[in-house]
């Protein structure tokens, strides 16, 4: 896979276009359910994904520290990376991010997190411009709700595959995952798809039929 910009991709890029992509190449399964929604609707992501797999617990441990694992990957974050938290949502218990998550995954250089648990301090997440996209918004701690068990695991986050490596893209639209082994590819016809949709806008605005236009480019 190649190095991307991904700041630059996720302005020009959109989940709608990537979705249509990964659909003409058979992959019909890459965007999350609906109920993943961006916290500030202004906001897209583009990065790498680096997952944790909760589970649901109904106790707080005596001993130990029930956070390990997920302070284990918020510090091992990259540049570029994206937290993608599988909390076997929709839920109503486990709320994986809030706004300490934030700032410091900031601080290691990464560029959102996908959840579908929920997220809770989103007043200060959103005061911090960095893009997260949840299941629902809750106050609650997951401290004896939920536990991240596993990081760097293939999860199921919103209803789509995700592996570390992967590429998350999220807009207002929604979330699409771009298998790692097909990104270049993926990417390559988007970006294409997105210049026969600036045609197809150019002419639409000329006054062309739907019709005529279509059958030139044929994107709609």
């Amino acid at each position: 896979m190649k190095s991307y910009d991904f700041a630059a991709l996720a302005n020009r890029l959109n989940s709608a276009v990537l979705s249509d992509v990964l659909d003409e190449i058979g992959l019909t399964n890459q965007a999350m359910l609906p109920y993943v929604r961006p916290l500030d609707d202004g906001l897209a992501v583009f990065g790498r994904a680096r997952t944790g797999l909760y589970m649901n617990t109904y106790s707080v441990e005596e001993h130990g520290n029930p956070y390990e694992v997920e302070i284990a990957l918020v510090d091992d974050l990259k540049p570029g990376d994206i937290a993608v938290l599988a909390c076997d949502g929709p839920t109503a218990r486990i709320a994986p991010w809030g706004e300490l998550l934030t700032t410091a995954s900031r601080m290691r250089g990464a560029v959102g997190c996908v959840t579908d648990g929920l997220v809770r301090d989103v007043r200060l997440i959103r005061d911090l411009q960095f893009p997260v996209f949840a299941g629902g918004i809750g106050p609650l701690d997951s401290k004896g709700r939920g536990k991240m068990m596993a990081m760097d695991v293939p999860v199921t986050c919103g209803g789509a595959p995700v592996r570390s490596g992967d590429l998350v893209f999220g807009d207002v639209d929604g979330v699409v995952v771009i298998p790692a082994d097909v990104a270049d590819r993926v990417i390559e016809a988007a970006v294409t798809k997105l210049e026969s949709e600036s045609m197809t806008r150019a002419e639409l605005l000329n006054g062309a039929l739907l019709a005529e236009v279509y059958a030139r480019y044929g994107v709609l």
